[in-house]
């Protein structure tokens, strides 16, 4: 949510911000109805004023035994004035709200210019790209090699964009998740949490999932959402706080499932399981105070950087251009995985800072010198768990089909180091 003084101050700056993202003006309306609400806020003040000095007076018009007839009508009259300012007002809030909603987050100078992932700006790459004396295969070719995934029964249980792992695959899948997590709690400081995979609206809200992104979501009938990452209940659990700035910043972690109904992905990465409707992640958030923001987001993204260096799997960051920025964020970096099968580079973790954007839609505060500010927000996969599976297939397997399993999840794989196929 944007910041209605800072948009009067200025309203050319901000229209000229969100043109970055192809945003039309919007300032001018904004500014408008803003005018409108406060004159009908200011003439509902000048009544209620006005309705106390009638009470008054009938008051003392009854104690003195006057007729106080004509009062009580112009205080009927005045009510129902009253009545009407307070639903224009309320009207008029609700509607400027509601175009605030919609409205993405500012940029960050640093951001590019720029209209898709094609314009997005390599900071670095890390790891050497395996090169193979044989034709790398992709990861549900190995998969299904292997004989521990199954797509086919996945599909008759639930439809398209499911996976079954099976054996040694789903042990791998599962000791990934907790080579992630003992490493974000055990070196970086995130504290574990388990999640609700349910929330409500204002959860979503919040972290600016509703109203833009319903489509992409699951609903259940009783109106709650699956969560579409962890996110949302990590972020959402200091929704109406007032924290003490000397508990900043708080760092969160959480390994759950995650629901997306990839809604604007038809036709995208069909086959295995790169996109999927139910998925594991690692997911990262910090609340910080506003001058920590930047660092912590740096900070993040090495904390995500370090899995992949100890996977051994290729990577390079990439600060996301104006166009491919998401919605929430201020900045993003993607990491994105070398992928040997598909001979290419893939996203596998997503490190934002929305800044003060989610936590004024969500009124999460700390109390600062002036009294309370808003916190800042920051959300990150640290990491995608398939993905980082996928990556983890493609970059150890071997010209017969093996999975060569890298050494720092070997203690967690109860003696394996190989998949070999069956």
């Amino acid at each position: 949510m944007h910041d209605l003084r800072a948009l009067r101050a200025d309203p050319a700056r901000f229209d000229a911000a969100l043109a970055r993202r192809g945003v039309s003006p919007v300032a001018e309306d904004l500014v408008r109805r803003d005018e409108e609400r406060r004159a009908a806020l200011q003439a509902l003040q000048e009544q209620q004023a006005q309705r106390k000095i009638l009470a008054r007076d009938i008051g003392q018009g009854k104690r003195s035994g006057a007729d106080t007839t004509e009062l009580e009508q112009q205080a009927v009259a005045l009510r129902d004035r009253i009545a009407a300012l307070e639903t224009t007002a309320s009207a008029i809030d609700d509607e400027i709200v509601g175009i605030l909603a919609t409205l993405p987050n500012r940029l960050d100078d640093s951001v590019p210019d720029g209209r898709d992932e094609a314009d997005n700006r390599i900071v670095h790459q890390r790891g050497s790209v395996p090169a193979f004396d044989f034709e790398p295969k992709q990861h549900f070719e190995l998969g299904e090699g292997l004989g521990l995934m199954d797509f086919p029964t996945a599909s008759k249980l639930s439809g398209a964009r499911f996976t079954i792992l099976r054996g040694g695959l789903a042990r791998l899948e599962r000791a990934l998740g907790q080579f992630m997590l003992d490493v974000h709690t055990g070196e970086f400081g995130y504290s574990e949490t388990i999640v609700p995979l349910l929330v409500n609206d204002a959860a979503m809200y919040g972290t600016d999932k509703l109203p833009k992104f319903a489509e992409d979501s699951f609903r259940t009938t009783d109106g709650r959402w699956l969560i579409p990452t962890a996110e949302v209940p990590l972020t959402a659990s200091v929704a109406g706080e007032i924290l003490d700035a000397g508990t900043l910043p708080l760092r969160m972690t959480a390994l759950s499932a995650c629901f997306r109904s990839e809604a604007g992905s038809a036709g995208r990465d069909v086959r295995g399981m790169l996109r999927q409707h139910q998925f594991s992640k690692v997911e990262l958030v910090s609340v910080t105070l506003p001058e920590e923001s930047e660092a912590e987001h740096e900070r993040m993204t090495r904390c995500a950087e370090t899995i992949l260096e100890r996977l051994e799997i290729p990577y390079r960051r990439m600060l996301l251009c104006a166009g491919d920025t998401g919605f929430g964020a201020s900045r993003t970096y993607d990491l994105e995985g070398w992928l040997p099968g598909q001979k290419a580079w893939r996203e596998i973790s997503s490190c934002s800072n929305t800044r003060d954007f989610q936590a004024r839609r969500m009124n999460a505060r700390y109390r600062g010198e002036n009294g309370p500010a808003f916190v800042h927000t920051l959300n990150g996969s640290g990491l995608a768990v398939g993905r980082t599976l996928i990556a983890v297939m493609e970059n150890g397997q071997t010209a017969e089909g093996a999975i060569e399993i890298p050494a720092v999840l070997h203690p967690y794989m109860g003696g394996l180091t190989r998949l070999d196929p069956r």
